[in-house]
């Protein structure tokens, strides 16, 4: 007996050990016919609330199969851990087509016959950079129509199981996921998937990768597009080649294709930038050692003659100008003419940037068929959160159906709690960032202090300032504190959505969208903008300093000027935050896999069957792609907002972006499960988002030149001021230092040492001195500077603002020739459709239908030429 036993437990292991070596990497149920489409997992775990979530799945596995859809389970027998039920789900035919009509999905009657565009001479030049025609084209181009399951002869069908593409099908099956009822729980209707997921009825659910990315399926029925994704776009050796948008968007769905499509595009168009900006950057160090300022500063005889008045109260000492000799020499890297002259070209660049982009999209959206797409179409079906939680109900005035509505009154109450707490945590940045400044202001002191009397730092010191040391540690608490805020707001602003109870998908997107825009914006511009516009222009004059919280006194710029800290704050939370979000995005993920699948990889391969291995995997989320987008969105801002400080700016971003699309590609491709393919024909509010910085670019960048740089008041002394023709800079440095009686410090502000009793010190103003009738009162060339500074920007943005509107008229948002294809495309599909119904009333009239009249004949003909006429 016990012999016996021992056999049937050898058979079933190896009926198990066959029927996995037979279905290990399969995509389809057990009688290898019917595709997975979609995968459900549950774990059987004995709390509480295990009968609950029997019921609840047992109905939802139920209503599923009354929609028409097809299930095979796998038991956790079968599964590697032996703890993890599998539910395959199948859609067939019948449901495919039905559903396809409600989604409005678009499918091909003809083979386009317009001939594709002229060949570019340049082509031969740019051949490295392509990929193979099949790779970037994996499908013939199709006149297309959206489905009728009463007009099927007219569409190409060669083979139903083929016809609706993975990704069509993993749509569809996601509709009636997220409708699915599943039962009643105090006294409302329960139904979707999320909300099984989010209870823990299901703990996944998922389509499949059609292979493994690494190798081919053995099932020739596969298409391996994951394994062609792979070794063509998702390894960073390709990082020179274009991209398959076509193969992306089949796999993925035209939201991640759209995406990554701007992605590339915003890439491409930064290389001119990069460009330009290594230009400037290059004179500007070329011209360093023409750069009079930086000399008068650093010779001996001129800046070491010059005594400074004290950096900060009591403690600080007289010091000499040409300590700041290095410094003044690097603020010249970026304080130049041509800083003048790419913050002009900078605000025509992100106009031809976003016009170039619109025609673009209009070209995509023709390629991708979603020209008659309109997302309010696809976004009206009403989400089913909305659905679940509004229980009242009013007549639809467009439908005349009965739906679910939020009261108004609730709607005021919950956008009442969600504008409080943005305010709240808005005021929190900007607490935080005060908090930051009186950092700055409290640690000056003590950096000044201890470079002036330790030793040790005296070979550094020229270049390593109190202000260059405050300004780089304050800029790396700064960044701590944003990734920590960052982290806190996510969670905050996406409670706060939940919440407000959107209707629509559209709607939840946006609310969200724009919370968590204008928190990062907060966040991240914030310190910049202090650095930019605030620090050094309230400081006051030796004797009458202004302090905050009457405490800490105002922090002055370097001698050079505050453009290379608002450099240095740039540098260090752009890049700081590019490296983290690579971190994030690629280590951290394939850490997580790793750590999962450390277990599966001792056991034999074909016991880790397809739908397990891609279990395993991280979650991409329906908001993965918001994350990437305003990942991008913020450093488009600090390229264009502030680039006039850093030139260089551009060609971090182009580095940082080529590395982004092998990144994005290789987590999408090989770290994460299947997203589920969606539509979209543009990049959504983005586009509005990046208008509004592109405007708000040339204003900031106005104000920089004229404010934060130190050109305006510079060439007021060259017009103006200037008394050597010959070295019409000479004699800058002492014209922009004002004059201090010593004697007249307060005893709040006088240093406590003086041992070269010293009579006077001069400081960075335009001040009257101190033995004239207006006795530190500004002068008439402070005056001449403002008016100066200020007529610079009016000019500065009409001319920068008529060339952005005249480029912008210039440039036609969609092409001439897609205008021209689209046309042709519609009177063709028409045509097509129109023959198509007076067939079929020929065929009624023959047969006898007594429905089908001759004058319904004639209207139809009439139709069809009234069609070709227009």
């Amino acid at each position: 007996r016990q012999s016996g036993r021992r056999y049937k437990l050898f058979l079933k292991r190896r009926l198990r050990i066959d029927k996995r070596h037979q279905s290990k990497d399969s995509i389809f149920f057990r009688d290898g016919v019917r595709r997975i489409d979609f995968v459900l997992s549950y774990v059987d775990d004995l709390n509480k609330e295990w009968e609950k979530k029997v019921e609840r799945r047992k109905e939802f596995e139920s209503n599923l199969q009354k929609a028409g859809l097809e299930l095979e389970t796998e038991d956790k027998k079968e599964s590697e851990d032996g703890k993890i039920y599998f539910v395959k789900i199948h859609a067939p035919w019948e449901v495919l087509i039905t559903y396809a009509e409600v989604l409005n999905i678009k499918v091909p009657i003809k083979e386009n016959d317009i001939p594709s565009a002229v060949e570019n001479p340049l082509d031969c030049m740019l051949a490295p950079l392509r990929l193979p025609e099949k790779v970037m084209h994996p499908e013939p181009d199709y006149f297309t129509a959206p489905f009728s399951k009463e007009k099927q002869e007219l569409y190409l069908i060669n083979n139903e199981s083929t016809f609706f593409s993975p990704s069509m099908r993993n749509r569809i099956v996601n509709y009636i996921l997220t409708r699915c009822p599943y039962g009643t729980e105090e006294g409302k209707k329960k139904f979707g998937i999320k909300r099984l997921l989010n209870n823990g009825t299901y703990s996944a659910a998922y389509p499949l990768h059609d292979c493994q990315y690494w190798k081919k399926a053995n099932d020739p029925n596969c298409d391996n597009e994951r394994y062609t994704l792979y070794m063509e776009w998702a390894r960073f050796l390709r990082f020179y080649k274009e991209q398959p948008l076509d193969l992306i968007r089949k796999y993925y769905g035209e939201k991640i294709g759209i995406y990554f499509a701007w992605l590339g595009f915003y890439t491409e168009m930064l290389f001119l930038a990069a460009v330009v900006g290594l230009i400037c950057f290059l004179y500007g160090l070329f011209t360093m050692d023409e750069n009079m300022s930086s000399k008068e500063i650093c010779d001996p005889a001129i800046g070491g003659e010059i005594i400074m008045c004290p950096l900060c109260d009591r403690e600080c000492e007289y010091w000499r100008l040409n300590t700041t000799c290095e410094s003044s020499e690097y603020s010249h890297l970026f304080d130049n003419v041509a800083t003048l002259f790419f913050a002009i070209f900078m605000g025509i660049w992100v106009t031809l940037f976003l016009e170039f982009w619109k025609r673009r999209q209009a070209r995509l959206k023709y390629e991708w068929d979603l020209v008659d797409f309109e997302e309010e179409q696809q976004q009206l079906q009403l989400r089913p959160e909305y659905e679940a939680k509004c229980t009242q109900k009013k007549k639809n005035p467009v439908t005349q159906e009965m739906e679910p509505y939020l009261p108004i009154t609730s709607q005021a109450v919950r956008f009442c709690i969600s504008g409080t707490t943005v305010l709240f945590w808005v005021s929190l940045i900007i607490a935080s960032m005060i908090a930051v400044i009186v950092y700055r202001l409290a640690v000056y002191a003590a950096f000044a202090s201890l470079m002036e009397n330790t030793q040790t730092l005296q070979p550094i010191s020229g270049l390593l300032t109190p202000q260059l040391a405050t300004s780089v540690t304050a800029s790396c608490l700064n960044f701590v504190i944003i990734m920590i805020l960052n982290f806190l707001y996510e969670r905050i602003a996406i409670w706060i959505t939940d919440m407000e109870i959107p209707r629509t998908h559209m709607e939840y997107e946006n609310r969200l969208t724009m919370k968590m825009f204008l928190f990062q914006f907060v966040n991240y511009y914030s310190s910049c903008f202090y650095v930019a516009f605030f620090k050094g222009k309230f400081v006051g004059y030796p004797g009458a300093y202004t302090y905050m919280f009457n405490r800490w006194r105002n922090e002055e710029c370097d001698p050079a000027g505050c453009l290379i800290e608002l450099t240095t704050q740039l540098t260090i939370v752009m890049a700081g935050k590019q490296i983290w979000g690579n971190i994030q995005e690629a280590i951290v993920p394939w850490i997580c896999n790793w750590w999962g699948r450390r277990k599966a990889r001792n056991n034999p391969e074909n016991l880790y069957s397809r739908w397990e291995q891609d279990h395993d995997l991280q979650t991409f989320g329906a908001l993965g792609l918001f994350y990437e987008y305003l990942e991008m969105v913020i450093q488009f801002g600090f390229i264009t907002l502030f680039v006039a400080s850093f030139p260089l700016a551009p060609l971090l971003a182009l580095m940082n972006n080529i590395l982004e699309i092998r990144v994005d590609s290789w987590k999408l491709t090989t770290q994460y499960r299947r997203p589920v393919a969606a539509k979209a024909h543009s990049i959504g509010v983005w586009q509005e988002i990046l208008n509004g910085m592109a405007i708000l670019s040339v204003v900031t960048n106005a104000f920089i030149v004229a404010f934060t740089s130190d050109m305006i008041p510079r060439l007021v002394y060259y017009y103006a001021y200037s008394e050597n023709e010959s070295s019409p800079m000479s004699g800058y440095i002492n014209n922009s230092l004002s004059v201090f009686q010593i004697s007249d410090f307060p005893d709040r502000n006088k240093p406590k040492l003086n041992p070269e009793n010293l009579v006077i010190c001069r400081y960075r103003d335009y001040r009257y001195p101190p033995d004239h009738e207006r006795k530190y009162l500004h002068t008439m060339q402070f005056w001449h500077i403002l008016a100066a500074k200020l007529a610079f920007i009016i000019i500065m943005e009409h001319v920068v603002f008529i060339v952005k509107f005249f480029v912008a008229w210039m440039i036609p948002d969609v092409p001439a020739d897609v205008k021209a294809k689209i046309k042709r495309e519609k009177y063709l599909t028409q045509k097509i459709l129109h023959e198509y119904e007076l067939e079929k009333l020929k065929e009624r009239l023959i047969e006898g239908d007594k429905q089908a009249t001759e004058k319904e004949f004639i209207a139809t003909e009439g139709r069809m030429e009234l069609s070709r006429a227009m």
